[in-house]
């Protein structure tokens, strides 16, 4: 239910933000990518503080709220605690290494999966 609400959230916001600004640059995505990233940190420092809540709150906060509707709203919000957690840690190496690495790899799978697409007649090459 909550990744529902979160890719429904994701699909509303980016058409409201391209509707008002066009379509030049992905302004919606980054929009909800920032605000993916902001909500999910400010949701793992209240998990990660004892005491704040309940077991039972702190499961639904994770479950629900991070893994349900951050992950629905934008994977790209898990991204930024991971790295977060990395660069709290003091794991720079880890941390600058995630962040190359995801845009990267991701990049590049985004890229091969767009050729294959094109290769299997799915979708038309430019």
């Amino acid at each position: 239910m909550g990744g529902a609400l979160g890719s429904v959230a994701r699909f509303a916001l980016n058409n409201l933000v391209t509707a008002k600004v066009g379509e030049a640059f992905p302004w919606g995505i980054l929009l909800v990518n920032v605000v993916g990233s902001l909500v999910i940190g400010w949701l793992g420092a209240l998990t990660l503080t004892e005491g704040r809540l309940s077991e039972e709150g702190r499961t639904f906060v994770m479950q629900f709220l991070m893994v349900g509707v951050c992950g629905g709203f934008t994977t790209f919000s898990a991204f930024s605690l991971q790295t977060l957690m990395l660069l709290r840690d003091g794991e720079w190496f880890y941390a600058i290494g995630n962040m190359l690495l995801s845009v990267l790899l991701c990049l590049l799978a985004a890229g091969v999966g767009y050729r294959l697409g094109v290769m299997f007649g799915v979708g038309k090459s430019h």
